[in-house]
């Protein structure tokens, strides 16, 4: 009995001892952030050398709160080690959030066995930018009045007349006589063939590397709203993001695609309403994205063939 409770007091002065030897803290970059914004969640522990920690996972289970990319990894060797664990994070909705204890795991590299500390809970706000409803949208400046010149219209009405006359004489001369009947193929091409390639040429153009940001998101968000007025028949382009998510849910061929079609709105309408600046890595996954709802969603091609009546 008295070498069990032996063993027992040992265990435990040997984990109060390591207890000792390991200080732990938490901390966001401020208290107050807009909706959006990138929050940098700092985890440090300072600890002897004799011990060894584990990185840190994130619950996946945090309310409101999105992981936009995993903790960077930084320590410090000196009389003490210093380890830091930071996590990118983003809240999409105005909230009072609170991020709740994070374990950290370490043990003495004499030791198998792994114990487990705290730290503290970090509170913090999230809100959205005040817009003021009773004010009508204002331009920077008044626009200018160009004063009519009717000589300079005359003068291009002019030449205009010629070139149309001359234009038909040429072809009554050269082109309308001897021309063979032939048929004419109308290509139509489907609506995911015309979104893909439009995708392709602005992946080409590569805007947001050129720090055109808002214009790729514009341009990205405009080919899907066209892919979906041709593809679904519905006015994606005079609707707002939400209302085109609602009526993409009535259509049977659209069900696999409406959270991403979410996130993938989300992000562009911060971007481009906002004034939000995402990362590299969400650019890319915008393009991603739209591709993926592009071919998840695409039909069969079809090739229209029209003959054309003689000229």
């Amino acid at each position: 009995m008295v070498r069990l409770f032996s063993v027992f007091l040992l265990l435990f002065l040997s984990s109060f001892t390591q207890a000792q030897n390991i200080k732990i803290s938490a901390s966001v970059d401020s208290t107050d952030y807009l909706v959006g914004d990138y929050i940098n969640f700092n985890i440090e522990v300072i600890h002897k050398q004799n011990i060894d920690v584990v990185k840190p996972e994130l619950p996946d289970s945090i309310k409101f709160i999105e992981l936009i990319s995993k903790s960077e990894h930084h320590k410090i060797e000196d009389e003490n080690s210093v380890d830091n664990f930071t996590f990118v994070l983003s809240v999409y909705d105005s909230a009072r959030v609170t991020i709740p204890p994070v374990p950290i795991n370490y043990k003495a590299k004499s030791d198998s066995a792994y114990l487990t500390i705290l730290t503290d809970s970090i509170s913090f706000s999230v809100h959205s930018l005040k817009i003021s409803e009773s004010e009508d949208i204002k331009d920077v400046k008044s626009p200018l009045t160009i004063p009519f010149d009717w000589k300079t219209f005359l003068l291009w009405l002019i030449i205009l007349i010629v070139l149309v006359v001359s234009g038909i004489i040429i072809y009554k001369k050269y082109f309308r006589k001897g021309k063979e009947e032939k048929e004419e193929i109308k290509i139509k091409l489907p609506p995911h063939r015309v979104a893909l390639n439009a995708l392709n040429n602005l992946e080409e153009k590569k805007l947001w590397q050129k720090g055109m940001v808002k214009e790729y998101h514009s341009e990205i968000t405009e080919i899907i709203r066209k892919y979906f007025e041709e593809r679904f028949d519905l006015p994606a382009m005079e609707l707002t993001s939400s209302e085109s998510i609602d009526l993409l849910k009535k259509h049977p061929d659209a069900k696999a695609i409406i959270e991403i079609t979410r996130q993938f709105f989300t992000n562009a309408d911060l971007v481009k309403f906002a004034k939000f600046i995402p990362m590299d890595s969400v650019n890319e996954e915008m393009m991603k994205q739209a591709h993926q709802i592009v071919n998840t969603t695409k039909q069969p091609d079809v090739i229209e063939n029209k003959e054309s009546e003689n000229v």
